[in-house]
């Protein structure tokens, strides 16, 4: 009977998708690296280049910019060929981007490397646009759910690698000079810490580029299952509005906009938050950084450490339910990030990643429970909401940099944002679970 179950989530008609599992499963890893080596890239970006929060947020509207802008693209993509092309094309594309990385420190202009950014996540896009769902194929529908959040639960260990190579191979080594002290020096003076300064950011960029390159070659020699490939007819417009008039369907991207915003807001500003904490108890700002992005690290390890809990719990509980008591969870949390000024709102702004752990998939799953073959363009729709990573950001960012607001730190008063992505969560997991019923 163990046996059983056990293939019950990864084997469909008797045949088992161990394997091809596995490697699909790496590449959510791999994403999820990508994504929170970027995140801490927002303060990095802004020290070197001596810019405002605003404009070092550019970053996050290039990085979501390109899974809005090829999440369609991608679809069409996966629909005339198949799942593994998708995610042959999402790698190159990702490969390359990381290694324009070069290139751009080569010019030493900022918009070199929003270009890097963009096509390196235009990978991610074609990426993400085939595996989710293509994990969904791979077993029963009845357990569709599960087998996504137990794949996306090692996305987290991805993160948790990229936030370590942030911390302890960019943020920890670039020059010590604080914000006040490089507006200080001279254009010569500036442009020698400049480019010793990307030379240092760019390394891991580097080394992604050839570990994916190498996994390209290693799905590109083996067999894969072809499920879902069946179909080759695109019929982009009558798809579109076939799938866009169900209920779960459209309120699941609106749903998933709201939560990639509130995602990447907790997990970018979390370094402002807390540095504003730590100087204000005297500690320098680069030793606040850091310490900030430890912080970072921790959030991560419960995230991961929860959604592992949470695919358990969906065992027994509906998912539109769970989903809906975290989300509350996350919005009483972040009220707490926004009222304490102390160390107590950063251990909250900690406590929402618990929350935020069951999210993505979940929304995911239950937007495409029912699509059948129509889910490859119903995963570009969910992919094209990750916009809401690029859209919030600069947004809280232009909060931020007001320095006070409503008679608080700016920084605190800019989680509101957050806190109205939560709400909306809330409903949409309500209305899931009363629809299951």
């Amino acid at each position: 009977m163990a046996q059983s179950n056990k293939q019950s989530i990864i084997s469909k008609d008797g045949v088992s998708y161990l394997i091809p599992f596995i490697l699909i499963t790496s590449c959510f890893a791999l994403w999820g690296f990508a994504n929170d080596i970027t995140n801490p890239m927002v303060k990095a970006f802004s020290k070197i280049f001596r810019m405002s929060v605003t404009d070092g947020a550019l970053v996050q509207v290039a990085f979501y910019g390109g899974y809005f802008a090829m999440a369609f693209p991608a679809a069409m993509f996966i629909r005339k060929y198949s799942y593994k092309a998708g995610i042959l094309m999402g790698l190159g594309m990702y490969a390359i981007g990381a290694l324009l990385f070069f290139p751009a420190k080569m010019t030493g202009e900022y918009y070199s490397f929003l270009l890097a950014y963009f096509i390196l996540t235009c990978g991610l896009s074609f990426l993400e646009t085939s595996a989710n769902p293509y994990i969904l194929s791979m077993g029963d529908e009845a357990t569709a759910t599960r087998r996504l959040n137990l794949a996306q639960s090692f996305n987290p260990m991805g993160s948790l690698l990229g936030m370590y190579v942030a911390m302890n191979f960019i943020q920890a080594k670039l020059s010590p000079m604080e914000t006040d002290e490089r507006a200080l020096l001279s254009g010569d003076e500036f442009e020698a810490l400049k480019q010793s300064d990307l030379g240092v950011l760019i390394g891991p960029y580097l080394i992604i580029g050839l570990v994916i390159a190498a996994m390209f070659l290693v799905i590109l020699f083996t067999k894969m299952p072809k499920n879902g490939d069946q179909s080759k007819e695109i019929n982009f417009g009558p798809t579109l509005k076939r799938i866009f008039g169900i209920k779960r369907y459209r309120e699941g991207v609106i749903a998933q906009f709201f939560y990639v915003g509130a995602q990447i807001m907790c997990w970018t500003f979390v370094i402002q938050y807390g540095t504003r904490i730590f100087m204000a108890e005297g500690m320098p700002e680069r030793e606040a950084e850091v310490l900030s992005q430890t912080y970072n690290i921790v959030a991560m390890v419960i995230f991961c450490c929860s959604r592992f809990i949470c695919t358990f719990m969906l065992r027994f509980l509906n998912a539109g339910k769970l989903l809906g008591i975290l989300a509350v969870a996350a919005c009483v949390f972040t009220c707490g990030v926004i009222f304490f000024q102390d160390i107590w709102g950063m251990y909250c702004l900690v406590a929402v990643s618990a929350c935020m752990s069951l999210m993505f998939p979940t929304i995911y799953g239950i937007a495409l429970q029912g699509l059948g073959d129509d889910a490859k363009f119903g995963a570009a729709g969910l992919i094209m909401a990750i916009l809401g990573g690029s859209v919030l950001p600069p947004m809280q960012a232009s909060i931020i940099d007001m320095g006070t607001f409503a008679g608080m730190p700016a920084v605190n008063a800019s989680f509101v944002l957050p806190l109205i992505c939560f709400i909306v969560i809330t409903i949409y997991g309500y209305r899931s679970y009363l629809r299951s019923k």
